[in-house]
């Protein structure tokens, strides 16, 4: 496993390395955990970085299950 997200970011920037500089690429990162990784993802590839604000959707009658 990891250390932590930012190893994570790191480790996949590598293994995603033929990614780097990719014309009109973009790495999007989702909050709660995402952003962090998404943030070593953007400098390992040099690409740009934006946040997809994201929202549970329920199940009709069942306030756990989303």
């Amino acid at each position: 496993m990891f250390q932590d997200r930012v190893e994570a970011g790191q480790r996949l920037a590598a293994a995603l390395s033929r990614y780097a500089d990719c014309p009109g690429g973009l790495v999007l990162a989702i909050p709660r955990g995402g952003v962090v990784v998404g943030l070593q993802l953007s400098l390992g590839l040099r690409l740009p970085l934006d946040v997809l604000i994201t929202r549970k959707i329920g199940a009709p009658g069942n306030p756990e299950l989303a």
